[in-house]
């Protein structure tokens, strides 16, 4: 094992990185088994005959959101809001901690519809989405891969270990249902994890004549100027870029209600405290399983 010190922003430290395997310039297939990555659990919860052959992330059989790896339940409301909002302060801190990396991923998704409302993860969301450039990733996918980073979150005493983990499939430009998710951010002591997909060219729309055509394996398209230059801002506290046409990109993907309606999923928006805030406040904690 190889331990690398970090140095991140002031409250929030990495204390050292292990890596599983050592560093190459180019990625080998590397299947994180449970046996390779266990914790506390004595089995996995996933249902590896009910998935593709060639699908190389697997999520838990109790919920979508989760790998069942490190999990065998979902968390309760504030519990899981918790933990996501110390999942995205640890994986924002240690891309900008790599320097160039940091400036090239960015929040998309419910995580930057989250940005633009309050620059907060929405309580209802149970997952949190990154998009990263082709040489970020491939840079991740050659030095870090199967690396897990142990934090010290303010409030807590022990450590905390989350896992960046590149799927293999990674290089394949095509569009692939299986193998939409490039990488994840792990955490390994609830299963919550972080999807990251790759930006690359659109080499169909290309070929045609269209040089700024994006896309993504997960069928969305985009323009190169959607997405550069990255604005800088702020996400649960750190700095986290955003796309250029933020506003353009939600709407395309959630409409134009998602911008100005402040009820959503049994929540408002209060603008005086800037926060979404449960239906019954009252009745929250304990009722928003996410079973």
């Amino acid at each position: 094992m190889k331990c690398r010190i970090l140095a991140l922003f002031a409250g929030l430290i990495c204390v050292e990185t292990f890596r599983h395997a050592s560093c190459r310039p180019v990625i080998e297939r590397r299947d994180a088994d449970f046996e390779s990555v266990r914790t506390r659990l004595d089995h996995p919860h996933v249902n590896l005959d009910d998935e593709p052959p060639d699908k190389y992330f697997h999520e838990s059989n109790f919920h979508q959101h989760y790998d069942g790896r490190f999990a065998d339940r979902p968390l309760k409301y504030d519990e899981r809001q918790m933990h996501l909002s110390a999942l995205i302060r640890t994986y924002l801190s240690a891309m900008n901690d790599m320097g160039a990396i940091g400036r090239e991923t960015w929040l998309m998704h419910g995580t930057l519809l989250g940005w633009y409302w309050n620059r907060r993860i929405m309580p209802w969301d149970s997952d949190l989405d990154v998009m990263i450039s082709q040489s970020a990733l491939h840079f991740l996918a050659s030095f870090h891969n199967m690396t897990v980073h142990k934090f010290r979150l303010p409030g807590h005493e022990a450590t905390r270990s989350y896992m960046l983990e590149i799927n293999p499939h990674y290089r394949e430009d095509g569009l692939d249902r299986d193998n939409r998710i490039d990488a994840r951010w792990i955490d390994t002591e609830t299963g919550l994890f972080i999807d990251i997909t790759t930006l690359r060219r659109n080499m169909t729309a290309t070929t045609a004549g269209d040089s700024e055509a994006m896309m993504v394996k997960d069928k969305h398209h985009y323009s190169y100027d959607d997405i550069y230059p990255l604005r800088q801002s702020r996400f649960e506290g750190v700095a986290a870029s955003i796309p250029y046409a933020y506003a353009d990109i939600l709407m395309e993907e959630y409409g134009e209600q998602a911008l100005s309606g402040t009820d959503h999923e049994n929540h408002r928006f209060d603008t005086s405290r800037q926060a979404w805030l449960p239906a019954h406040v009252s009745s929250m904690s304990g009722k928003y399983d996410d079973g």
